[in-house]
């Protein structure tokens, strides 16, 4: 954090102190992901080592045709991990270390859990139902590489009159249209480069391509139409192909932390101003905040909000029925994989130059372990008012008290083709948890012969853009999976419903006023929940622990503008994606259920998900409960969406309703402010 010196420094002492600070933002810059402390953490992610011990053991009883499509952490027995995370002596509560493993040998998909400590396999099944594992990347790489050695495509790009060096293809999920017998399969589009690296403005299209991902060929090949590629001009992106004029100028700013950071990382546990949390990471769901604790200053003690958070699914459907897009609603948690899509973060632009990185072990489809640097960055954000007032109300004086606001933020980017999605976890001092989605990247653009609106005679399914250029409407669905534990385990629902009551009886000079009317949600059929269609709010209580005047401890649930799906549930894609048709959802804990969208997404057809399992209707009133929240984004694209889109921005916040007894961070002063020494004006 800065510090303010209301004694002006000596100009020496100041360059001193910044020929320091600009050494080590250089050094952070240049070497971002230095090596941190490991702790043995129950929660930590598998480790390089581990991943090649689970490779070992698998291969030596699978040697031929085995393929990794998932390797991460089974989430250890909650009861156990909490009875360990509360004990002073750790070691009198020895946690297992087991791997889950999917794995495809010879094209059946086997589920195999591996004891890494004492390098057994404890159990070992076949998948019987339907789906398939998330896609690895191998398979897609090997996938758009088939057309361009294959001869009747190698003559479509011939008749198009474009060179085939300039061509660069994509793989795309075929998804479920009610076929009774699946296969493995993916759809492969392409794309011309030539004069511009924005490769997905300019789609090659009109040609079908089906690949065969079991026997890695074309199965399925058609040249529809020939139709125009958007041109190249006015697509590219990258600054240095930019030409002049630039603008607006953008002014830099200095940042210095004199005291270090405000927070500590060890291992993969965080501390921080008034929390402590753990962060780690998943292949298929990237990165999972778990154990998230605060301190309360009056009580003198820390408790537990969050249990485990994470994004459980994405939801991509887009809105062309035609032959050639109507397959295109995308899973890409399940499907792609949004660990195995996370990038690796550009200092000082994708974070600020205080943030500290932390890298992280994926797998190839070999099981081999590989390195993403820069996973994720951890940093302190600066800059906005925690609360304030003004008082007139005193005579002969105005009083005047703003505390400065400072949080921490968990960054990362998952880029799933087109796609850049920035996810952060905020946290701040009085207890808010704010969790936020960007988009970023390109619009899937289909080619049409149309270069003003006036030409459109029928449905386009979309907005012209450019030139040639439709930006095809879609939804992005985002489902939390959130284990909120609200100063303990046993928690409840409550939905407070805002009420207009009329006066009538002449007791009031008033025709009306509203009323809360609170009441706790028994099952889960009560608690699935479409927002926005009438005033009322929403919190995870704990009735068993009470403020002092006797309201329930909680948080509150805030959500952004709720997004409701648009396409009909007896649709193939809504059924898989059956989790968006409400905003809110609430199951009792369930260690198996993790994901949203089931656990084989690739042609899966609904049978599994989220929406099936609260059919049961259980009981969650006074129970160890989960919170899934949608977060939807209708997308109708824009001009300004083209080429490359600015940030659309979107976030929700659980904010403690009651949970303090009173303002947690009344007494938390504002940081000191480092007072640069004024500089001579120039003439």
């Amino acid at each position: 954090m800065a510090f303010s010196m209301r004694i002006l420094l000596s100009l020496t002492s100041f360059l001193a102190l910044l020929s320091l600070h600009l050494r080590s933002v250089s050094s952070a810059s240049a070497t971002p992901s230095s090596p941190i402390t490991t702790t043995d953490h129950p929660l930590d992610p598998l480790t390089k080592d581990e991943f090649t011990l689970v490779r070992t053991i698998v291969l030596k009883k699978y040697p031929t045709n085995t393929g990794f499509h998932y390797v991460g952490l089974d989430d250890p027995d909650k009861a156990t991990l909490l009875k360990w995370a509360s004990s002073p002596n750790k070691n009198l509560v020895p946690i297992p270390r087991i791997a889950f493993v999917i794995v495809m040998v010879n094209s059946q998909t086997r589920e195999i859990f591996i004891n890494l400590k004492t390098q057994q396999i404890l159990s070992d099944n076949v998948h019987t139902g339907n789906g398939f594992p998330t896609l690895t990347v191998d398979e897609q790489s090997q996938a758009i590489s088939l057309p361009l050695k294959y001869g009747p495509f190698i003559e479509s790009v011939k008749k198009r009159g474009l060179n085939l060096s300039d061509v660069v293809c994509s793989s795309f999920t075929v998804g479920w249209y009610g076929e009774t017998k699946s296969s493995r399969a993916l759809r492969v589009e392409c794309f011309m480069m030539g004069e511009t690296a924005n490769i997905y403005v300019r789609p090659i299209n009109g040609i079908v391509i089906v690949v065969d991902i079991e026997k890695m060929q074309i199965i399925k090949y058609q040249d529809r139409s020939v139709e125009t590629v958007p041109r190249a001009e006015n697509t590219e992106y990258r600054a240095e192909h930019q030409p002049p004029p630039f603008g607006p100028k953008l002014h830099g700013v200095a940042m210095m932390q004199p005291e270090g950071p405000g927070f500590k990382i060890q291992g993969h546990s965080v501390s921080w101003a008034n929390w402590k949390f753990h962060v780690g990471y998943d292949v298929r769901a990237g990165v999972v905040i778990s154990l998230a604790s605060i301190y309360d200053l009056d009580k003198h003690k820390s408790r537990r909000v969050l249990y485990r958070g994470y994004i459980s699914e994405l939801f991509v459907p887009y809105q062309d029925p035609s032959d050639e897009w109507y397959y295109k609603t995308f899973f890409d948690a399940g499907e792609f994989g949004f660990g195995q899509s996370m990038v690796s973060l550009e200092p000082d632009r994708d974070c600020p130059p205080n943030a500290q990185f932390m890298d992280a072990y994926l797998h190839d489809r070999q099981g081999n372990p590989s390195l993403l640097e820069n996973a994720f960055c951890i940093f302190e954000l600066h800059g906005g008012i925690s609360w304030r007032h003004t008082e007139t109300g005193i005579p002969n004086q105005t009083l005047r008290e703003v505390r400065s606001d400072v949080s921490l933020v968990v960054r990362s980017v998952v880029t799933v083709g087109n796609y850049d999605n920035v996810l952060d976890w905020e946290f701040k001092p009085s207890g808010s948890l704010k969790l936020g989605i960007a988009l970023s990247g390109m619009l899937e653009i289909k080619a049409v012969e149309i270069k003003h609106k006036d030409e459109i005679k029928e449905e386009q399914h979309g907005t012209l853009v450019s030139e040639n250029s439709i930006g095809v409407y879609h939804d992005h669905f985002y489902i939390y999976h959130l284990d909120l534990d609200i100063d303990g385990e046993e928690n409840s629902l409550v939905k407070t419903d805002l009420k207009s009551v009329k006066v009538t009886d002449g007791s009031s000079k008033r025709k009306s006023y509203w009323i809360a009317e609170a009441q706790t949600l028994k099952n889960e059929s009560a608690a699935k929940i479409r927002l926005g269609t009438s005033p009322s709010e929403l919190a995870i209580v704990n009735p068993n622990k009470k403020t002092s005047v006797g309201n329930e401890v909680g948080y509150r649930l805030i959500p952004a503008m709720p997004a409701h799906p648009l396409l009909t549930e007896d649709d193939y894609p809504q059924m898989r994606g059956a989790f968006t048709n409400y905003n809110v959802w609430v199951t009792p804990y369930n260690r198996s259920e993790k994901w949203a969208g089931g656990p084989y997404v690739d042609q899966s057809r609904g049978d599994n998900t989220l929406a099936v399992w609260t059919k049961e209707d259980r009981n969650i009133e006074n129970k160890d409960i989960v919170l899934w929240h949608v977060v939807g984004i209708h997308h109708v694209p824009a001009q300004e969406d083209f080429p490359i889109m600015p940030l659309l921005s979107t976030s929700f916040e659980l904010r403690p309703t009651n949970f303090f007894e009173r303002n947690a961070v009344l007494k938390t002063l504002s940081p000191k402010v480092w007072k640069w020494p004024a500089c001579p004006k120039q003439n």
